[in-house]
């Protein structure tokens, strides 16, 4: 098992398959996946599904979204990291930031906890120039997320059917926040 991040609250890590019950509690959540599609999970071959994807992409990319694991209770909260997103936006690639937790976890700043650490990681690990992101344009509280973590809107746009809000931060605009 990877570690990536450790924080005084955090522990970000690589998915792995015993994570399927967490990843299940998250994704069959029809709160959480209200402005995912409105499409939650209902099986735990679902859910194990979702961790083979995931790892496939750190095999084929280096990177991919990982396990965010509560320091003191070692209890699955959700997913954070960046994803290198080839099919989202039409004509190019990029480096997608990216975080999803569980509904009893929400209003706690963990979200923008590791979001920001994620950031970090990019930047001064992986050496990225930019990262991106993408948040359905009603999904108020990610998007606030976004901005308060130094991302910029850029533009709206729609992907499946659905308006999203198109965020990205240089390295350079990160460094100064730092």
């Amino acid at each position: 098992m990877k570690i990536h991040i450790v924080t005084e609250r955090l522990i970000i890590r690589d998915l792995e398959e015993f994570d399927a019950q967490g990843i299940f509690e998250l994704d069959s959540d029809p709160k959480v996946h209200e402005y995912l599609g409105k499409k939650p999970i209902k099986t735990i071959n679902e859910a194990q599904g979702t961790i083979n994807v995931i790892r496939k992409h750190y095999l084929e990319n280096g990177i991919g979204r990982w396990a965010i694991i509560d320091k003191n209770t070692k209890e699955f909260i959700g997913w954070a990291g960046l994803k290198f997103e080839q099919e989202l936006r039409n004509g190019f690639s990029y480096y997608d930031l990216g975080y999803r937790l569980r509904s009893k976890y929400w209003g706690k700043g963990i979200a923008t906890e590791a979001a920001t650490e994620c950031l970090k990681y990019g930047f001064d690990t992986l050496k990225l120039e930019t990262i991106c992101a993408a948040v359905n344009i009603d999904n108020l509280p990610s998007n606030q997320i976004l901005k308060k973590i130094g991302l910029r809107f850029v533009e709206t746009f729609e992907f499946d059917g659905i308006p999203c809000n198109w965020y990205v931060i240089k390295k350079v605009a990160w460094e100064k926040l730092q």
